[in-house]
């Protein structure tokens, strides 16, 4: 609280929401290590294991960090608001530096073993949901982070940012999903259907995945739990306004 002043109760139900992401994001996390680690060997860089990093390394950068980068304006709802743009900022960029270490392995992997790239849906979804996601990164670290953008370009762009990023977050997961069909496919094809315990365990991590995905984009969409301005954000958003647009303060918007 600032100045002995309370703040104000999070909106019913937001904590619950909160907690109910938390939990099935570091259930998809683990899901994904018991995959890895019981049915496929395990995850190491230089060795014939070095495909496994990418799964991991997806999953944990493109999904579980993204939602919760897309999740920082929800929880930090008194927090000053240049602070809660860096973290959201922050969680974007170690997403994409842990999706590249990802995306990273799989090459390596592929050369080393002589398959060939980028022939399969999977592969073209994920690589371009990684350029798009990188691209959304730079511009909104342009128009929001760092000085310079006018009032009007930023309030322009910013339901683009919006909708992207929402875009962005659901072709990840359904990457994720044709990476996950796609490995069962290839690894067990001839029992796949026979419901065998790995895959129903991989059948299980998309399942979470869904959940952790529509449980992230319902928490997006209630209107009543968007990070309500505060009076100072209100007031240097007008002067900001006034210097870059050239209008009076009283003069509407």
């Amino acid at each position: 609280a600032m100045d002995g002043a309370l703040l104000p109760p999070s909106p019913t139900g937001l904590s619950a929401y909160l907690a109910v992401s938390q939990l099935l994001g570091l259930t998809l996390l683990a899901t994904t290590g018991a995959w890895l680690g019981h049915y496929r060997g395990g995850v190491a860089w230089h060795s014939p294991l070095q495909f496994n990093v990418h799964p991991l390394c997806m999953v944990l950068g493109m999904v579980f960090l993204q939602g919760d980068a897309l999740l920082v304006y929800r929880v930090f709802r008194h927090e000053a608001k240049r602070s809660t743009k860096a973290l959201h900022a922050l969680l974007h960029g170690l997403a994409l530096v842990i999706a590249l270490v990802g995306i990273i392995a799989v090459f390596e992997s592929h050369r080393t073993k002589g398959i060939p790239d980028m022939y399969s849906l999977h592969s073209w979804c994920g690589m371009a949901t990684f350029v798009l996601y990188l691209l959304q990164w730079f511009l909104g670290c342009g128009f929001f982070l760092f000085p310079g953008a006018s009032f009007l370009l930023r309030g322009w762009y910013k339901p683009q940012h919006i909708f992207f990023g929402i875009t962005l977050f659901i072709l990840s997961i359904t990457s994720c999903l044709l990476g996950i069909t796609e490995m069962l496919l290839f690894k067990i094809s001839d029992s796949y259907s026979r419901f065998v315990p790995e895959g129903i365990l991989a059948n299980t991590l998309g399942v979470l995945l869904v959940a952790f995905g529509l449980v992230v984009g319902y928490m997006l969409t209630r209107e009543e739990w968007k990070r309500p301005p505060l009076a100072e954000e209100l007031a240097l958003s007008m002067d900001f306004k006034t210097l870059t647009e050239g209008e009076s303060p009283g003069g509407g918007s």
